[in-house]
């Protein structure tokens, strides 16, 4: 058994490489792997806007990460610097930040690179989307 990092570098809809993250992150789970977290970089931060939308008839890739992450209890973590640079808030940062109201749907959660380089050092692959 291997264990993972996914990393998603795209937001969710301007792209298929998010949705082939999530496609991929669920073969690893289905073949018995178990998968550290699941880093968002980049602009795959903007997969955890709960504001996102989709219609009606479209795959809801926010609520698909977020049942996936509650069925087998893998971490969802936002890059801290990206998420802030594209408007993506958790509560804590909006109240440091002066803001009343913020957009970062949970279970996604803000830390830094390190969290990443930390998860490195546990994992014997390192899937980039």
């Amino acid at each position: 058994m291997s264990k993972f990092i996914i990393q998603v570098n795209t937001s969710a809809y301007s792209t298929s490489s998010s949705y082939r993250a999530y496609r991929c992150t669920q073969a690893v789970l289905a073949a018995g792997h178990e998968v550290i977290h699941v880093f968002f970089y980049q602009d795959g931060v903007l997969n955890s806007n709960q504001l996102n939308s989709p219609a009606n008839d479209e795959f809801d890739l926010n609520a698909a990460w977020q049942a996936l992450a509650q069925e087998y209890a893998i971490p969802l973590v936002n890059c801290a610097s990206a998420a802030l640079r594209r408007g993506v808030q958790s509560e804590t940062e909006a109240k440091e930040n002066g803001y009343d109201n913020w957009n970062m749907q949970p279970p996604f959660t803000m830390a830094g690179l390190g969290e990443l380089v930390t998860g490195l050092d546990a994992a014997d692959r390192l899937l980039s989307f």
